[in-house]
Formats: C-alpha cells, structure tokens, sequence
C-alpha cells in the first residue's frame, strides 16, 4: 500500500476511533439523567407513595396552546422546558381560593430552599379580562400567560377514580409539568402543603433534570 493511502486509512481510523470514545463519554454522563427518568416513570416502585395523582406523562405532553404573555406577545409553556412547572388555570376574575393557590405555589417552591431554583410557576389565565393591580403585585415572580380557556380545558385532566369530587374543574387543582414539557402529576383541590411539599422534594431528588 503506498504511503499517501496508508496514511489515509489510518487517519480514517483515529477519526471513527475517536467518534466512538465521544460517544462513549456521553453515554457514560446521559446515564444518571436517563436512570433516574426511567426509575421515576417506568419501575414505580411498589412501596413508593405519593400525595399528589400521577398522570402518565406520554399521555399528556404540552400542546400547541396559542398563549400570550400579559403584554399581548406570543409566550409558551415550552419557553421554561428545562425546569419544573408548577401550573395553576383560571380566569382573570381570582377570588380566594385561587389567591390561595398562587400563595401556595410560592410558598411551596421557597420551601424546597436551594432547589427552588428548579421551579418555575406558571398562571394560565382562561380569559383576556385585566388583571387587578394588587394580584399582580402580590404574585411577583409568578409567570402569567393568557390561552383559550376551551383548550386548556380539553388539555388538563379532571380528577379520576379514587378522590374524584363532583363538580371538579381544572382550575381546582395545581399540576406539575416536568422538565422535558410533559404534565406528568395532578394535586387535590385544597392540598395540604406540606404533602405537596414531599411529593415535589422526592421528584427533585429523584431526578438529574431540572
């Protein structure tokens, strides 16, 4: 073989060699992200319990909402992928029990300390109403987007089965999207926080993503 062509062979060799190393390094770092994933969704453990419903996150991906931000521009649940989504729905019109619950998300994420950073909270307002000046004072930090309330009602699952209440609605609930855009846990109407607390705490730790 003449010396050009053999030197061309063994460079075609190191490149592939060195492909296949690269490829080994990312699989050896994708493997506690992907353990962890898989442990959570697909081993289900049967000793473990949690408060809050889980919803099979393959089912229930987030959709195409035509959201806006409260400036009238385009925004989207997708645009805090990579961080866990506490979500609450509702109209504009926010009485007690829906000050509550964007109390409670707040307080909820403070409490996981320095994981809070984690977690994002995400108001889905059902209407194109404005929003008192107080409510957006008080709410600081909560990211408010405005979507058709037919579609978020088709999206959103109702209770189900066991702890199912008559007359349930979306906006009763406070959900959980995880890191990769999938709604993937429903809590109780009325929660008790420090439940929901755990149930969150577990999901950090359990998880490399986020």
């Amino acid at each position: 073989m003449e010396p050009q062509v053999q030197a061309n062979v063994q460079e075609r060799q190191r490149t592939v060699a060195g492909r296949w190393k690269l490829l080994a390094v990312l699989a050896v770092c994708a493997m506690p992200l992907i353990g962890s994933y898989f442990a959570y969704y697909v081993v289900k453990p049967s000793g473990r319990t949690n408060y809050g419903a889980l919803i099979d996150p393959r089912d229930f991906p987030i959709p195409a909402l035509a959201s806006t931000n409260l400036e009238g521009k385009p925004a989207s649940l997708e645009d805090y992928k990579g961080k866990w989504i506490m979500l609450k729905v509702g109209p504009s019109d926010c009485q007690q029990a829906c000050q509550d619950q964007l109390f409670a998300m707040r307080q909820l994420r403070t409490m996981q300390g320095k994981e809070m950073e984690r977690i994002e909270r995400v108001w889905l307002i059902t209407d194109k109403e404005p929003l008192e000046t107080v409510l957006l004072r008080v709410n600081d930090g909560t990211r408010m987007l405005r979507a058709d309330a037919a579609a978020v009602a088709k999206w959103l699952p109702l209770e189900q089965g066991e702890g199912a209440q008559p007359g349930d609605q979306a906006a009763d609930h406070i959900y959980l999207i995880d890191p990769l855009g999938h709604l993937m846990m429903r809590f109780p109407k009325d929660p008790d926080p420090a439940k929901v607390k755990k149930d969150i705490g577990k999901l950090l730790k359990a998880s490399a993503i986020g």
